[in-house]
Formats: C-alpha cells, sequence, structure tokens
C-alpha cells in the first residue's frame, strides 16, 4: 500500500511562487555550486534553469542565490542566507503537508488502485494487433 503523495506550491502573489522544482534547483546549486552543473544533474537546459533562478531571485526583496561570473578562477553559484532559509521552510512546510495527507487519507489508501507498469504501445495499429 502506498501513501499519498502532495506536490505544491506556495503563491507568495499572482505572478510569484515557489514549488518543488524551483526548490529542486536551489538544492542542486547548493550541492554543486553551479547553475549549469545543477541543469544537467535535473536533467534541464541551462536556459531554464537560469529563467527559474531569475525569477526566484525577483520574487523577493532579497536574493536567494548570487552567480560568478566565468573565467580564470571559473564562475559559480551559491546559495544566500536567505536562499537557504526559504529551502528551509519550505521543506519544513513539505514534511507537515505529507504527515498530514497521511494521516488524513489512511482510511481510503487501501482502496486507490496500485501503479501497473505500463507498456508502450505505437499509436498506429497494426493488423496484428486486432
Amino acid at each position: 500500500m502506498s501513501m499519498p503523495t502532495v506536490r505544491f506550491r506556495i503563491d507568495f502573489n499572482r505572478d510569484e511562487a515557489i514549488g518543488p522544482g524551483k526548490i529542486a534547483l536551489l538544492e542542486a546549486i547548493a550541492k554543486c555550486g553551479s547553475l549549469s552543473q545543477a541543469a544537467r544533474d535535473l536533467g534541464m537546459s541551462y536556459s531554464r534553469a537560469w529563467q527559474l533562478l531569475d525569477s526566484t531571485n525577483t520574487a523577493f526583496v532579497d536574493k536567494v542565490a548570487v552567480m560568478s561570473k566565468g573565467g580564470r578562477g571559473g564562475g559559480g553559484a551559491s546559495i544566500t542566507a536567505f536562499g537557504h532559509a526559504l529551502i528551509g521552510s519550505y521543506r519544513a512546510f513539505e514534511k507537515d503537508v505529507q504527515a498530514r495527507a497521511a494521516r488524513h487519507f489512511r482510511p481510503i489508501t487501501s482502496h486507490a488502485r496500485q501503479a501497473q507498469a505500463r507498456t508502450r504501445r505505437s499509436p498506429v495499429m497494426r493488423l496484428s494487433d486486432r
């Protein structure tokens, strides 16, 4: 029996939200110290990672991450104290939400269908498929 999982985002205003993708990106930057490496680790393009980081940085008065230009010593990215606080707040809230969901849905969880392996089929029907 699997427990339900909640995926959520926090809307700070109409155009500014923080969700699992932005938090994962910030955590990856904190781990490797590079936006490009974080993007590769998460399987996203550098331009998408840059866009997510830029929108996160502009969502708050304080920056969540700072970038340093490349060159002889190499560039990099680092998470600010505010960025670490944001990650911590999000993860603490997520932990609470997941625990509440598990408690709340426990009585009906056993009624959920279990995930089954799906086989990919071609959208074209062949004579042998009839």
